[in-house]
């Protein structure tokens, strides 16, 4: 995990990604991708926004939105392996709080919406993960053997996460707002 902060009128270098990236955008702007022999393409994003990034060539970016901006950036170095998500999996647990953003071999990206004090019953992640807090958050989970755990994150914060079983009660006044970055490699 990478948290990359761009100011305005920043270029890179001429670089390449050797591997597929998620992109977590903490904060809204315009960053102008220019890919050797290839038109040059302003990437518009909001706060909030997540996005696939494939490997690819030889490129520059450009924040040209006028303020500064930072991502966190999920790098993929293994290819993905199949999974088979579980019963208890969050998305048929709480689908009114886990919403799919995007799917494919190498990860699933889940938005998590939990109202103040929300509850969210006992559910099963099948793999390691990233978590990205879009919104300040305290949270207390359940375990699987009736053990408590808080956990409290910031807002722009990853966290990697593993395999567990456990239930959630938000434990503050204002709704919370997560990425979740399932990494289907072994």
């Amino acid at each position: 995990m990478i948290v990359a902060q761009n100011t305005s009128g920043q270029k890179s270098r001429l670089h390449k990604h050797n591997v597929n990236r998620v992109m977590v955008h903490l904060s809204p702007g315009t960053m102008r991708l220019a890919y050797e022999g290839k038109p040059v393409n302003d990437v518009k994003f909001n706060a909030g926004t997540v996005r696939w990034d494939p490997s690819g060539g030889m490129h520059t970016s450009e924040n040209v939105g006028g303020t500064t901006y930072k991502i966190v950036e999920v790098e993929l170095r293994k290819p993905g392996s199949p999974v088979t998500w579980p019963p208890k999996d969050p998305l048929a647990v709480a689908p009114k709080i886990y919403h799919l953003e995007f799917d494919n071999d190498q990860v699933r990206v889940v938005r998590v919406r939990v109202p103040a004090k929300g509850a969210i019953p006992q559910h099963e992640h099948a793999t390691n993960r990233v978590t990205v807090a879009l919104t300040d958050a305290k949270i207390q989970l359940t375990k699987a053997d009736g053990s408590k755990v808080e956990a409290t994150f910031a807002a722009g914060e990853p966290r990697w996460g593993m395999p567990d079983v456990h239930a959630e009660q938000s434990l503050v006044d204002h709704p919370i707002e997560l990425i979740m970055i399932d990494i289907k490699s072994k």
